[in-house]
């Protein structure tokens, strides 16, 4: 039996590039694998002293054809794991979320053909109450739009003018600037939500103290804030109940005797415009409601030139 002190062994296999490949996977059968001289375990199989007496340097590991590292080899990548899938959204019928028509102007209300005559409580329409202060049409819009067989939504002009708390602009106290621009953004956000309501399929009817002298900024905005198929119909009861009407009522919205007279007067410019007018002198809300309902009848089959 030979030990290992007999003649060298052959070199083993030499690659290219000066090492051997099998060195990466180091097994039983593979000398060179031993950081060191190799342990005595008795007889070896091969004869001679083992390849190296001293600790095998470590090769770098191979890398990709013309990959030049620019410095220390970094580590082998670290996969993060992977989070969960985010939960599956609840469909549109559980979330509320409904796709909503953009508002744009109001065109004149269709009849069709088969109809004999417009049915206004079933129609959707765009409805314009003018009249004074006291002349009722806040109650009118109300009961009118509480009792269609359609759904129909109230925007009083004064309730939007008085969102504004600090800085109210109170006409009462002397108009000036600020209440004109203040009536003019209500007006222009009382259009907005119009033309979005009526988009969506729900009537409107709007109510304001619109003057006939003053066509640009008050039949004329409202046309441009909502759009052709706005149909006006003027509200205007005598004098007289318009003082009772306006005794009764309390804060800002109570105006003096002189005031109501003068916007009284003022508003009697609507005679001979062509515009729908109502005298409710001597009706009660549902009824003045019920000639409402004929008046816009009448102005769908024949709309009036405004």
């Amino acid at each position: 039996m030979q030990h290992a002190v007999g003649s060298p062994l052959p070199p083993p296999h030499q690659s290219g590039d000066g090492w051997s490949p099998a060195a990466q996977h180091p097994g039983p059968h593979h000398p060179g694998a031993h950081q060191g001289p190799a342990p005595h375990q008795g007889p070896t199989p091969h004869p001679g002293p083992a390849p190296h007496l001293g600790p095998a340097p470590v090769p770098p590991p191979p890398q990709a054809p013309g990959f030049t590292p620019p410095g220390p080899v970094p580590p082998a990548p670290h996969h993060a794991p992977v989070p969960p899938a985010p939960p599956a959204l609840p469909t549109p019928e559980t979330t509320g979320h409904v796709q909503l028509p953009p508002g744009g102007p109001v065109a004149m209300p269709s009849t069709p053909p088969a109809m004999a005559s417009p049915d206004p409580t079933t129609t959707t329409l765009a409805v314009l109450l003018i009249g004074p202060a006291g002349a009722g049409k806040t109650s009118v819009a109300k009961y009118w739009a509480d009792h269609r067989r359609v759904p129909t939504a109230h925007i009083s002009l004064d309730d939007v003018r008085e969102w504004v708390r600090s800085g109210f602009a109170d006409p009462q106290s002397g108009w000036n600037d600020n209440s004109e621009a203040q009536y003019r953004l209500a007006r222009r956000t009382c259009g907005f939500a119009a033309r979005n309501f009526l988009a969506n399929g729900i009537s409107c009817i709007l109510d304001d103290a619109v003057f006939p002298d003053r066509p640009v900024v008050g039949l004329g905005g409202w046309k441009r804030h909502v759009g052709p198929g706005l149909l006006p119909v003027v509200l205007l009861p005598g004098l007289e109940i318009v003082l009772e009407r306006n005794a009764e009522r309390t804060g800002n919205r109570r105006l003096t005797d002189e005031e109501v007279a003068r916007i009284h007067g003022r508003m009697a410019g609507w005679y001979g415009s062509g515009l729908p007018i109502i005298d409710n002198s001597q009706l009660d809300v549902p009824q003045t409601a019920q000639v409402l309902n004929d008046v816009l009848t009448r102005s769908i089959a024949s709309p009036p030139n405004w």
